[in-house]
């Protein structure tokens, strides 16, 4: 995993979805499919989370929809990051914007545990 997307990262998991998207945007346009496509489902979360943060419920539902469809390619896991977590955590934003209700705590990302390998 690059610098940019650990950076990114943890910009988004301290709830800077701004500050994420603009990082995230970076390595997206430098990158190919299928890395590209997934950076750009990340952002749309982002976007989506910052929308939310704003009050703009209906360009949060919108760029989190985008986000829901761009993620599925990329469940369970990719480029170590738990993506099968991310798109439920997400799904469940999406039904709580839906219903009009507050937000007070957004998803992290998380990564997978690493494979054992028996040592």
């Amino acid at each position: 995993m690059d610098e940019r997307l650990r950076q990114g990262i943890r910009l988004f998991n301290d709830g800077e979805f701004f500050a994420c998207h603009e990082v995230l945007e970076e390595a997206w346009m430098q990158e190919q499919d299928p890395r590209r496509l997934f950076l750009q489902a990340i952002i749309h979360v982002a976007v989506g989370f910052y929308h939310c943060q704003r009050g703009n419920s209906p360009g949060a539902a919108g760029q989190i929809g985008k986000a829901v469809r761009k993620l599925i390619p990329y469940l369970p896991a990719y480029d170590s990051i738990d993506t099968k977590l991310l798109y439920a955590d997400v799904l469940a934003i999406a039904a709580k914007i839906d219903a009009g209700s507050p937000l007070s705590e957004y998803p992290r990302i998380h990564f997978v545990a690493p494979p054992d390998d028996g040592a």
